[in-house]
């Protein structure tokens, strides 16, 4: 029972291909580039309405400096609800309960910023540190925590997202079998089950949007500090 129910995130495989590369490149296709014309349909104007107000809420406390990583974390940020939205459709496979895949977009962006803020403001960043006004005896120690706590940020950063959507899928999962299991037997209790099915499958998609705003969320308080 336990393989049946995480064999779900195991990444599909057909003909020996790994389809986790066409599920990683399918969002891009669901998005209509922009149009010379001077008036856009709804969609577009949407889309457009969507970007220009995360963009201008994310970026409008970061100094200007920081702004050239606009177009990485508003694409990085389309991408990720994209992933997680249509991981929740049937049949379909999401990327981003992979640890490797998290990791691999966490730890690049994180250490990105880290090198900024060492080359072009050295003393701030590793100010960092080192909290003002700390006791003289707790200065190594506080030195080594400051350090682990800055070494473990990727890490936090993959796995609240890897964890959060796993454990939204799994209890989609195990509810939708135990109505399954109940509907021939107690058809009340199966209804009441599907009716917390249902409530589950909209927190599960807020989960999905609000874990990919706060995964560019911390991207950019990162920024912030080494900027």
């Amino acid at each position: 029972m336990t393989m049946n129910l995480f064999g779900q995130f195991l990444s599909p495989v057909l003909l020996g291909i790994p389809l986790i590369a066409l599920a990683l490149t399918l969002p891009w296709l669901l998005f209509q580039a922009p149009t010379s014309r001077w008036l856009n349909n709804r969609l577009l104007t949407l889309q457009n309405w969507f970007i220009g107000r995360f963009v201008h809420q994310l970026f409008t406390p970061i100094n200007i400096p920081g702004h050239k990583w606009a177009m990485l974390l508003t694409s990085l940020m389309v991408f990720l609800i994209s992933l997680n939205m249509l991981g929740l459709l049937p049949y379909t496979f999401t990327p981003t309960t992979q640890l490797s895949l998290n990791l691999g977009l966490a730890f690049p962006l994180w250490l990105a910023t880290v090198i900024i803020g060492m080359r072009n403001q050295p003393t701030h960043a590793l100010g960092h540190l080192l909290p003002e006004g700390s006791p003289v005896l707790l200065i190594p120690i506080l030195v080594v925590i400051e350090t682990i706590s800055l070494f473990i940020r990727p890490l936090a950063l993959g796995v609240r997202l890897t964890a959060n959507l796993t454990a939204g899928h799994l209890l989609i999962q195990l509810i939708a079998t135990a109505a399954a299991v109940m509907l021939p037997m107690m058809p009340t209790v199966a209804l009441l089950t599907m009716t917390l099915l249902f409530l589950l499958t909209l927190l599960e998609v807020a989960v999905a949007m609000i874990q990919a705003y706060v995964f560019i969320l911390l991207l950019s308080l990162y920024l912030q500090e080494n900027v």
